[in-house]
């Protein structure tokens, strides 16, 4: 065991030296004067009774001295859990307005809820894109925004749907933010954009592999995936699927999290903090004072 601050460990000379002075004090003033010996000069055992509880406050400090010089082992902590960026990308166009936003944000909830410890981000897009959050590991920030991001508060200019502009603008700003772990796109969408046409779902996908980015989609409509997402997120390493009410969007961001889980490395030993004996030491040592208090302590009779 090693200390981080072993200097006040000097300190430590202090309850010694008082430890001795109260085992070697006299009983003091016996009162009454009545001309007999005091119980505790008659009986030796119970003077040492009486002066094991009085130093108790000494011990207590002592072991107050000892978790201030900061005691620390060598510990192999428990693995470490890698960071994993992901960028929620959410489609706020009007199509997307009622039971489809419910469920698709009733999802994202219990989707951060079970990735804490990583970093998520929000932008919402339509015809534009608004960079709510940023990457943040404050995933309560992702599920308190919820509220704002319904497509019946969005202004008109949000109406349409631009896939391929909003994938650009959360690939810019993942790279950015990102500075370690995976990188991994989440966009929830329930239409097909006309900016994916010409081979230009392919040029995204080469973008995003290239920044090393991963896109998921969820398709929350009653018609089919649209080919040029499903080939774009397949290029990327991800994955398209489709979701058409609330148990199925559940199923999905279950399905993702198993894909991409949380990742752990092991680490060598490093020191932590030990303070847990002690802590248990002073407790147990405030009990034996309490006891000494109530019914075992010096009285002048």
């Amino acid at each position: 065991m090693t200390f981080l601050h072993p200097w006040v460990l000097l300190l430590l000379a202090v309850p010694v030296l008082l430890f001795w002075s109260v085992l070697g004090r006299s009983a003091g003033v016996v009162l009454p004067l009545d001309h007999q010996r005091h119980a505790i000069a008659r009986n030796r055992g119970l003077r040492w009774v009486l002066a094991a509880f009085e130093v108790v406050p000494l011990l207590l400090l002592a072991v107050a001295l000892v978790m201030m010089a900061g005691p620390q082992i060598m510990k192999k902590p428990r693995a470490e859990r890698l960071l994993t960026n992901i960028q929620i990308c959410l489609d706020v166009s009007g199509s997307m307005s009622g039971s489809r936003y419910r469920m698709a944000s009733k999802a994202i909830i219990d989707f951060t809820n079970a990735r804490e410890g990583d970093a998520l981000g929000l932008t919402m897009f339509g015809s534009h894109q608004i960079r709510w959050i940023p990457l943040t590991r404050d995933l309560a920030a992702i599920r308190n925004a919820m509220p704002f991001a319904d497509p019946e508060h969005q202004p008109i200019h949000m109406s349409g749907t631009s896939i391929a502009a909003a994938l650009r603008f959360c690939k810019s700003n993942m790279e950015a933010e990102a500075l370690e772990g995976d990188r991994l796109i989440l966009m929830v969408s329930d239409g097909f954009s006309s900016d994916l046409d010409g081979g230009e779902n392919e040029k995204v996908a080469e973008e995003l592999k290239s920044a090393g980015i991963i896109l998921y989609h969820i398709h929350v409509a009653e018609d089919a995936i649209p080919s040029e997402v499903v080939d774009m997120a397949s290029a990327t390493g991800g994955g398209a699927f489709a979701a058409t009410d609330a148990d199925s969007i559940k199923q999905v961001f279950r399905h993702i999290d198993r894909m991409k889980p949380a990742k752990f490395a092991a680490t060598g030993t490093i020191p932590m903090d030990h303070f847990r004996p002690f802590a248990i030491a002073a407790i147990a040592l405030v009990g034996v004072h309490l006891v000494g208090l109530l019914g075992a302590r010096y009285t002048p009779w």
